[in-house]
Protein backbone atom coordinates (compact mmCIF):
# COMPACT_ATOMS: atom_id res chain seq x y z
CA UNK A 1 0.00 0.00 0.00
CA UNK A 2 1.39 3.26 -1.10
CA UNK A 3 0.85 6.40 0.92
CA UNK A 4 0.87 9.78 -0.57
CA UNK A 5 3.27 12.49 0.51
CA UNK A 6 0.45 14.58 1.93
CA UNK A 7 -0.55 11.86 4.39
CA UNK A 8 3.00 11.38 5.58
CA UNK A 9 3.43 15.11 6.16
CA UNK A 10 0.26 15.26 8.25
CA UNK A 11 1.33 12.41 10.43
CA UNK A 12 4.67 14.13 11.12
CA UNK A 13 3.01 17.23 12.63
CA UNK A 14 2.00 16.89 16.30
CA UNK A 15 -1.72 17.17 17.07
CA UNK A 16 -1.32 20.23 19.35
CA UNK A 17 0.49 22.28 16.70
CA UNK A 18 -2.24 21.79 14.12
CA UNK A 19 -5.01 23.13 16.41
CA UNK A 20 -5.46 26.90 16.67
CA UNK A 21 -4.80 28.24 20.15
CA UNK A 22 -7.83 29.48 22.00
CA UNK A 23 -7.63 32.99 23.40
CA UNK A 24 -7.92 33.34 27.16
CA UNK A 25 -10.88 35.27 28.32
CA UNK A 26 -9.85 38.25 30.38
CA UNK A 27 -12.11 39.84 32.92
CA UNK A 28 -11.38 43.52 32.67
CA UNK A 29 -13.59 45.33 35.11
CA UNK A 30 -13.93 49.06 35.19
CA UNK A 31 -12.85 50.41 38.60
CA UNK A 32 -14.84 53.62 38.19
CA UNK A 33 -18.11 51.72 38.02
CA UNK A 34 -17.18 49.55 41.00
CA UNK A 35 -16.34 52.61 43.09
CA UNK A 36 -19.62 54.26 42.14
CA UNK A 37 -21.57 51.15 43.12
CA UNK A 38 -19.71 50.92 46.42
CA UNK A 39 -20.47 54.54 47.28
CA UNK A 40 -24.14 54.10 46.44
CA UNK A 41 -24.31 51.01 48.62
CA UNK A 42 -22.61 52.82 51.49
CA UNK A 43 -24.92 55.83 51.23
CA UNK A 44 -22.34 58.52 50.51
CA UNK A 45 -22.20 60.52 47.32
CA UNK A 46 -19.28 62.33 45.77
CA UNK A 47 -20.87 65.65 46.75
CA UNK A 48 -20.60 64.85 50.49
CA UNK A 49 -16.98 64.20 51.32
CA UNK A 50 -16.42 62.88 54.82
CA UNK A 51 -13.42 63.72 56.97
CA UNK A 52 -13.83 61.64 60.09
CA UNK A 53 -10.49 62.77 61.50
CA UNK A 54 -11.58 66.41 61.56
CA UNK A 55 -14.97 65.44 62.95
CA UNK A 56 -13.40 63.54 65.87
CA UNK A 57 -10.95 66.36 66.62
CA UNK A 58 -13.84 68.84 66.72
CA UNK A 59 -15.68 66.58 69.16
CA UNK A 60 -12.58 66.28 71.36
CA UNK A 61 -12.10 70.07 71.47
CA UNK A 62 -15.50 70.62 73.07
CA UNK A 63 -15.40 71.65 76.73
CA UNK A 64 -17.04 68.41 77.85
CA UNK A 65 -15.01 66.28 75.41
CA UNK A 66 -16.45 63.18 73.81
CA UNK A 67 -17.19 59.70 75.08
CA UNK A 68 -16.10 56.55 73.34
CA UNK A 69 -19.72 55.78 72.44
CA UNK A 70 -20.29 59.25 70.92
CA UNK A 71 -17.22 58.94 68.70
CA UNK A 72 -18.21 55.42 67.66
CA UNK A 73 -21.69 56.60 66.68
CA UNK A 74 -20.43 59.64 64.75
CA UNK A 75 -17.77 57.76 62.76
CA UNK A 76 -19.17 54.20 62.52
CA UNK A 77 -15.84 52.96 63.90
CA UNK A 78 -15.41 50.11 66.34
CA UNK A 79 -14.14 50.78 69.86
CA UNK A 80 -10.61 49.52 69.20
CA UNK A 81 -10.36 51.80 66.15
CA UNK A 82 -11.37 54.85 68.19
CA UNK A 83 -8.87 54.04 70.93
CA UNK A 84 -6.13 53.50 68.35
CA UNK A 85 -6.93 56.78 66.61
CA UNK A 86 -6.81 58.68 69.91
CA UNK A 87 -3.51 57.04 70.77
CA UNK A 88 -1.97 58.06 67.43
CA UNK A 89 -3.48 61.54 67.70
CA UNK A 90 -1.67 61.98 71.02
CA UNK A 91 1.67 60.54 69.93
CA UNK A 92 2.06 61.53 66.28
CA UNK A 93 -0.71 64.08 65.81
CA UNK A 94 0.82 66.64 68.13
CA UNK A 95 -2.30 66.96 70.30
CA UNK A 96 -2.37 66.47 74.06
CA UNK A 97 -5.30 64.17 74.68
CA UNK A 98 -6.68 63.85 78.22
CA UNK A 99 -8.69 60.84 79.29
CA UNK A 100 -10.92 60.54 82.34
CA UNK A 101 -13.81 58.49 83.64
CA UNK A 102 -17.18 59.84 84.69
CA UNK A 103 -19.07 58.65 87.76
CA UNK A 104 -21.09 56.43 85.45
CA UNK A 105 -17.88 54.72 84.36
CA UNK A 106 -17.77 56.10 80.81
CA UNK A 107 -14.42 57.07 79.34
CA UNK A 108 -14.28 60.72 78.21
CA UNK A 109 -11.55 62.04 75.92
CA UNK A 110 -10.74 65.71 75.35
CA UNK A 111 -7.96 67.73 73.82
CA UNK A 112 -6.13 69.85 76.40
CA UNK A 113 -5.90 73.55 75.62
Amino acid sequence: MKTSTIETERSAVPAEASKPKAKRATNKSKPAKKAAKAKKAFGKTAAEPSNKRAEVITMLKRAKGATLAEIMKATSWQAHTVRGFISILGSKGGEKVESSKTEAGERVYRIAK
